[in-house]
């Protein structure tokens, strides 16, 4: 039977692993383009609306917890996973299928608009690990650890997605379908 520790070691390598790989994969196929490939215009609100939806689930998951409710909790959580990846997918077959768009305001909202941008791109990097940290805590059954990680990674999630949306909005007179 396999040790606590060593499960921990195994997890914590892959969270390492997975936290590292991710941005560089999707950074390097933000800068591919799939040859004469028809745009796939209609994704950013499908994956704008997705972050919406998750950003409306970790707030019931967080409700559902201090509820006491465990499994609605967990089921919530694991949606919220999984949201995100479709999220991630999208995103990138969108950009591996058309041209980046400028934002063309200007004045001060253009400020705004690139500071919400870069911090959401900063914190959606760091939310990788912190996401997979707080899952392998519950995972390890050290509910304990689980909830000092997401009084971390729920505000920093939220942000991520909530930013996500943001962001399509600010941008999306700006796209050419």
């Amino acid at each position: 039977m396999e040790t606590t520790v060593i499960k921990e070691k195994r997890i914590k390598l892959w969270i390492t692993i997975l936290s590292i790989a991710i941005p560089l994969v999707v950074a390097m196929l933000f800068g591919y383009k799939i040859p004469n490939a028809e745009p796939l215009n209609f994704l950013p609100p499908i994956y704008a609306a997705t972050n919406g939806i998750t950003a409306l689930l970790l707030i019931v998951a967080v409700v559902a917890i201090k509820k006491g409710k465990q499994k609605l909790h967990q089921a919530i959580m694991i949606g919220c996973i999984v949201l995100s990846l479709a999220f991630l997918i999208m995103y990138i077959a969108y950009h591996m299928t058309a041209d980046a768009t400028s934002y063309g305001g200007e004045g001060i909202m253009g400020y705004v608009y690139f500071f919400v941008l870069i911090s959401h791109i900063v914190l959606s990097i760091a939310i990788i690990p912190l996401v997979l940290i707080t899952y392998s805590k519950t995972y390890l059954g050290d509910f304990k650890a689980h909830k000092k990680w997401a009084r971390y990674t729920f505000p920093i999630w939220l942000y991520v997605v909530v930013t996500g949306v943001i962001v399509y909005i600010m941008i999306s007179p700006y796209y050419s379908y």
